[in-house]
């Protein structure tokens, strides 16, 4: 009885009328179990001062028996490393050797404290081992160690509450919760127990209750009967007993000591009840005999003959004390039965938190193995492109050492006869000058041979560009009309000035117009003039600029007005003008290109501007580019149709004129003016269109960007957000027609316009060009009148700037519109300009399609 009750008087859930805290037995973390001895672990700390109490607790327990005691410790390692000077490190900051030392002299720490604790031992006569294991978190570490050990008894200190029935640190709260079933963990700060966590046990409270009202059945009816009802009592608590009830069977044995019509002392509580006696009162003898006599009459018909034969045979009083034995019996089997199930489950459960373990470290080894391979396979791709730059630049240097072989081998030969070479050099400086002096008197008398054919070619010019003049048809003012459209030439009017001459803006027949005034004492401005009339008098496309008249007698030019001014100044935002979106800049990207090709493609003689450059592309109304300043082009009779030379380059041999950071190279150092001059210089301004920084050097930072990958960081942000592709497809574009060899660079009508076409039309601009310029079928759009839809006969310029048809535009006038047909913005004036060099060239091309159907014609006769 008295094992019985010191073992529950320290359960959690115990209760008594005084709350005084109770000494320390260390029998209280014995429980019911089978005979064999088992080891006691006692969790200890580094602070020997506070865990010395606690072990003096369990030595003084045990030193009188055949017990052991295992010393547990779980050491959490240092975070922070000390390095000397009072500094200390992260351990992840460490190396591999640092980190080890250090964590060598924490285990010997350890291993001088643990030995400290087993002197204590020694001297208490109580056997002892340490075991002891690194974690970081230390609550996780105890629970590790008792399923790895199968720790059934454990006894560790906490911190208390108010009430002492419960720990309050983290570790002990964790340990309390997380530690398999099997262990049994005794909770104590100094002097005292704060509670105990119990094993699972077999049988709960109601069954002893029920128990003792059985007993008292038997003393007052001692029937048959009894023995079945004992029987079912042992069923129905064997079936619902809670795994985690804390009573131990030693109440079990004291139940049956002694006399059983004595009355017992003997109390237990169980979650504050108060305690119980054996003692039957009248109003319970009266309730058991009722349930007994209900009992009894169900029961009574099958066992009357069985219970006449006990009662011949041992008596009424025997009679019960052979069922009490036999009930006793089965009681006993059941309990042997539980136990070995008990036993067996707590092994399954053991066995089942182990796998949940090893599950968690594989898992968190996976993971480990994971990142490693990522890390690793990261480091095989970084060293793969080591290597591949490693035997690029051997390359390079295997070059460049048989580069540099050659020509020691070269020098080395020229060393080893030194005389002769002097002698032979000597000979060449003579022969050198002696044919320079040659050339010189030769040079002078074609210097004045060439003056006499200069003087009588400028006068065949000029006789062959009146005649063309005329035949062109475009309107000739006088100078009257000239300085009457510019106000005298006023200066406020002047919206242009260059080395050739100023440029103004004017009224000529109620339309605005441009002059150019070239300056009359200067050879090359009248130059200019004859060339920019005959070239701009006989071609014709959309994005060329119109010439509307001349003025001969005061060298100037009339054409149409752009109230937009230059590319030049729209990329700067001069005057605080509206920047141009990107949009706009890919439209005029291709029609420049457009321009080009026509000029390229343009038979019997293929044009070269020779000096292109955003100050000669000029802006419309709506933003339409039109290439002008036609100044210095150039005429090539087109030879690669001649069937002596299909692969001639076409080239003009001359000085080198315009603008150098938009000049080819190649012209520049040879004189040498091919197509491919106009292609560099129209690479430059498609990177400015990207860009709009100076052109001078924009090749090299532009190629800077897109090797590093940040092209968007050149890109003008006035532009609007740039589309990526399309933006990297023109610097790439750009910086090809760039290239220093002229035969790098792509051709405009197969490789630049397929480029730039699709970008056009995905920009929302309508392609009003056709690369069939080679083909007399094709009928250019600017001979179509915009509203008709027919070719005009007769075309006239309306204030808007467009051409139409005069009659279409009439009628659109007379039935009260007031707006352009193409802009529908109000016009300025009703008043319409003959379009003279249109009409011209329409006429030409009429011509030119009967001839061609003429040949046609006779060709299919023949």
């Amino acid at each position: 009885m008295k094992s019985s009750q010191s073992a529950h008087s320290f359960s959690p859930s115990s209760s008594s009328s005084s709350t005084a805290a109770r000494s320390v037995s260390i029998s209280e973390i014995e429980e019911s179990s089978p005979p064999d001895e088992e080891m006691v672990y006692v969790a200890v700390g580094k602070n020997m001062k506070e865990t010395k109490t606690l072990l003096d607790s369990v030595l003084r327990e045990y030193s009188g028996r055949r017990s052991k005691i295992g010393i547990l410790h779980v050491h959490q390692p240092d975070q922070w490393i000390p390095m000397g000077l009072g500094g200390k490190f992260p351990a992840e900051s460490l190396s591999t050797t640092q980190l080890k030392a250090h964590r060598l002299k924490e285990n010997e720490k350890v291993q001088k404290m643990l030995d400290g604790y087993l002197l204590i031992c020694a001297k208490q006569k109580v056997p002892a081992e340490k075991i002891f294991i690194n974690r970081d978190d230390i609550g996780k570490g105890i629970v590790e160690l008792v399923v790895q050990l199968g720790i059934r008894r454990l006894v560790m200190g906490s911190q208390y509450s108010k009430s002492l029935r419960a720990p309050r640190s983290k570790t002990a709260v964790f340990v309390q919760h997380e530690a398999p079933p099997s262990c049994r963990i005794c909770f104590i700060c100094p002097q005292n127990i704060i509670c105990t966590r119990y094993t699972q046990e077999l049988y709960t409270v109601d069954f002893f209750e029920d128990m003792k009202t059985l007993v008292s059945a038997i003393v007052h009816e001692g029937t048959l009967a009894i023995h079945n009802r004992c029987i079912t009592i042992i069923g129905d608590h064997w079936n619902d007993s809670d795994p985690r009830s804390t009573l131990t069977t030693g109440v079990v044995d004291d139940i049956w000591e002694g006399d059983l019509t004595r009355q017992s002392n003997s109390t237990w509580t169980d979650d504050g009840l108060s305690s119980v006696s054996l003692s039957i009162t009248k109003d319970q003898s009266s309730e058991d005999s009722s349930i007994l006599q209900s009992v009894r009459k169900s029961e009574e018909g099958l066992h009357d003959s069985y219970q006449v034969q006990l009662e011949a045979s041992y008596g009424g009083e025997g009679l019960v004390k052979y069922q009490l034995q036999q009930t006793m019996e089965e009681v006993n089997k059941a309990k042997q039965e539980a136990y070995k199930e008990s036993l067996k489950r707590q092994k399954a459960e053991m066995a089942a938190f182990e796998a949940c373990m090893k599950a968690k470290r594989l898992e968190k080894l996976y993971i480990e193995e994971k990142q490693q391979r990522r890390e690793l396979e990261e480091a095989l791709r970084m060293t793969t492109l080591d290597v591949q730059s490693l035997k690029s630049q051997r390359d390079k240097n295997l070059e460049e050492l048989q580069r540099m072989s050659e020509q020691r081998l070269a020098i080395e030969i020229q060393i080893a006869n030194p005389k002769q070479t002097v002698e032979e050099l000597e000979e060449k400086l003579q022969s050198a000058q002696n044919e320079t002096e040659s050339l010189q008197s030769e040079r002078d008398a074609l210097k004045r041979e060439r003056d006499n054919v200069v003087i009588e070619a400028e006068n065949m010019l000029k006789a062959v560009t009146l005649s063309s003049q005329r035949a062109c048809s475009f309107t000739e003012f006088t100078y009257t009309e000239i300085k009457k459209a510019t106000n005298n030439f006023n200066d406020s009017l002047k919206i242009g000035e260059g080395g050739y001459g100023s440029v103004y803006k004017g009224f000529l027949h109620h339309t605005e117009v441009a002059i150019k005034m070239l300056h009359p004492d200067s050879y090359q401005g009248h130059e200019v003039f004859y060339q920019e009339l005959n070239v701009l008098s006989k071609v014709r496309h959309p994005n060329l600029v119109t010439l509307i008249g001349a003025c001969p007698e005061a060298w100037a030019l009339v054409y149409e007005f752009f109230p937009n001014g230059s590319l030049e100044d729209r990329l700067k935002c001069k005057d605080g003008t509206t920047p141009l979106t990107w949009q706009v800049r890919t439209r005029i990207a291709s029609e420049i290109c457009a321009a080009l090709i026509f000029l390229h493609s343009n038979n019997p003689q293929t044009i070269i501007h020779g000096n292109l450059k955003p100050g000669n592309i000029l802006l419309g109304a709506n933003f339409i580019s039109k290439l002008s300043d036609f100044g210095i082009f150039h005429l090539l009779h087109n030879l690669t149709n001649s069937p002596e030379s299909p692969t001639t380059t076409l080239c003009h041999r001359t000085d080198p004129k315009g603008t150098f950071a938009y000049m080819d190279p190649e012209f520049s150092s040879t004189g040498e003016l091919t197509h491919q001059s106009d292609v560099y210089s129209f690479g430059v301004i498609l990177l400015q269109l990207l860009t709009a920084i100076p052109a001078f050097g924009i090749q090299k930072v532009v190629q800077d960007a897109l090797d590093r990958g940040n092209l968007i960081m050149v890109l003008d942000v006035l532009a609007g957000e740039w589309p990526c592709v399309q933006a990297k497809q023109l610097a790439d574009l750009g910086l090809r027609c760039c290239e220093m060899n002229r035969k790098n660079r792509p051709d405009l009508a197969s490789e630049v316009w397929r480029v730039l076409e699709p970008m056009k039309v995905s920009s929302g601009v309508p392609s009003s060009f056709r690369l069939a310029v080679g083909d007399s079928n094709c009928i250019p759009s600017y001979f179509m009148c915009p509203i008709f839809q027919e070719i005009m006969r007769d075309p006239h310029i309306a204030a808007d700037g467009y051409t139409y048809e005069a009659e279409a535009l009439k009628g659109w006038l007379e039935s009260g519109n007031e707006t352009s047909p193409m802009t529908n913005l109000k016009l300025s004036h009703q008043q319409l300009v003959p379009n003279r060099a249109l009409r011209s060239a329409i006429e030409e091309w009429r011509q030119q399609q009967q001839l061609s159907e003429s040949y046609s014609n006779l060709a299919r006769l023949i």
